[in-house]
């Protein structure tokens, strides 16, 4: 098939006119694809509203039909869902593709690549960080760096990153090293690159998109002002209409369609103790049928040794999951056997994955995390489960068998969790709902930066369907036409 060719089956598949942006990057991965190079690489960045999406979708369909084998990726659970489901091929979380358990000491290392002649599509690569992720449980530095050594290990695999580089950067760092060219040069890659910024026509009537434009071109000093008038997608919602707002986003969309974005952990845990209280009439501190927000990677994988010996009725049960990303959403299913131990407080508990096929799993929960301010345990509680639990391991040797006991042990291993109902945008990066309710809390020019910039375009596009403000400040809200 020619270069023209293949152009044209994937434009066909558009259903309208591609953009000039479109087609520029549809030339660029061409280039790509016919480059003979082993090591090299293509960023497909692209803003809101730009096509991005359907592009993608349109690739690999076009791949597919041409025989080259794709392998679909995205950080969490619930992107890799959506990446599914906009390409019609199945999608994987990154950690769970690359990195496996070790077998004694402990943690996890970067598997091997069985495949050959693949190419690797990672979407959301804005949420993909260099930094080491702590701890020294996956692999032996950053996600990035385990991504590109793990795809390029196998023979004649390729990797693309797809990302809007306008949304939050990862964690601790000024920008989105995935979709830096130079940083992703440093690697020895021949680096292709296509951007997408023009919005396309057909998402100009929707005012999530076009606020969200305006908002990736602020500049200077003045806050982004938002247009409410001639848009039905897009509303302000007073702090005495939204229980009744809220009630009706979970009867009409579901509640795991339903997300409130806030600033804070603090703020959050405001809105979830509200939601529980008020709405939903739970008075419990955990009950089924609450919605849950896992805060901490998770390996779930077991050796067939490990299954074998087995710690207890939780841990002897095959999981469905592998692997639980930070981030993810659950539903509880039954709550039972809650206990203090080591200094916190344990729960053992059924879980159902909606991001998962609605996958069941059971597992031990640390409660102390569902109402603190802290993302999930600071080091120093970390510090504190190991030490209080290993205790226990204390006559258990050699080292190696001891550290074996840690890695199964239920009370060390158990998720940490916080209410899904609210939560900030970094653990919403990277999902969709239908129904999206933003609170950016107090705001003035003074506090006006480009962090905040990314916070508020990355709330923003994580609406489908309809988007509410609440609490909007009225400096903040456009009161003429323009």
């Amino acid at each position: 098939m020619t270069t023209t060719e293949f152009i044209s089956q994937v434009e066909n598949l558009f259903g309208y006119e591609p953009t000039a942006e479109q087609h520029g990057a549809l030339e660029c991965f061409a280039a790509f694809l016919a480059e003979r190079s082993d090591h090299s690489l293509m960023i497909l960045r692209g803003s809101a509203g730009t096509g991005k999406t359907t592009l993608a979708s349109a690739l690999i369909g076009v791949l597919r039909r041409v025989g080259m084998k794709t392998v679909l990726l995205a950080p969490t659970g619930r992107s890799a869902k959506v990446f599914s489901q906009n390409s019609r091929q199945p999608a994987s979380t990154i950690h769970r593709a690359i990195y496996r358990r070790k077998s004694a000491e402990g943690g996890f290392a970067m598997g091997f690549n069985v495949h050959s002649n693949a190419l690797f599509l990672v979407d959301e690569a804005s949420m993909i960080g260099a930094q080491s992720a702590g701890m020294g449980l996956f692999g032996t530095s950053g996600l990035l760096d385990d991504l590109v050594n793990f795809v390029y290990g196998g023979r004649n695999c390729r990797l693309v990153l797809i990302g809007d580089p306008a949304q939050l950067p990862p964690v601790g760092e000024e920008k989105s090293p995935a979709l830096d060219g130079e940083a992703m040069r440093s690697y020895g890659m021949k680096v292709f690159e296509a951007d997408m910024s023009e919005v396309m026509r057909q998402s100009q009537d929707s005012g999530i998109l076009w606020n969200a434009t305006r908002i990736r071109h602020s500049e200077g000093c003045l806050l982004p002002q938002i247009r409410f008038n001639g848009f039905a997608d897009i509303r302000l919602v007073r702090g005495d209409e939204l229980i009744e707002s809220l009630a009706s986003s979970y009867s009409k969309v579901g509640m795991d369609e339903t997300i409130v974005v806030t600033r804070s952990n603090k703020r959050a845990n405001a809105y979830n103790t509200g939601i529980r209280n008020t709405i939903l009439g739970r008075e419990e501190e955990l009950t089924t049928g609450d919605l849950l927000m896992i805060v901490k990677n998770k390996y779930l994988s077991r050796s067939k040794e490990m299954r074998r010996e087995g710690v207890g009725e939780l841990e002897a049960q095959e999981p469905e999951l592998d692997f639980i990303a930070n981030g993810d959403h659950a539903v509880v299913e039954r709550v039972r056997n809650i206990r203090d131990l080591y200094g916190f407080r344990f729960a053992d508990v059924t879980l159902r994955f909606p991001d998962y096929d609605d996958a069941e799993m059971q597992s031990a929960v640390i409660l102390d995390t569902l109402q603190a301010d802290a993302p999930a345990l600071t080091q120093e509680q970390s510090r504190q489960l190991y030490e209080r639990v290993m205790e226990d391991y204390a006559d258990v040797r050699p080292k190696a068998k001891r550290l074996k006991k840690m890695d199964e042990d239920v009370h060390y291993n158990a998720l940490q969790i916080k209410f899904g109902y609210a939560v900030t945008c970094h653990k919403a990066q990277g999902g969709q709902w239908a129904h999206v309710y933003i609170d950016q809390g107090y705001m003035t020019p003074e506090m006006l930066s480009p962090d905040y910039i990314h916070w508020l375009y990355t709330a923003f596009t994580r609406a489908t369907e309809q988007l509410f403000l609440v609490n909007w400040p009225k400096n903040q809200v456009e009161t003429t036409s323009q």
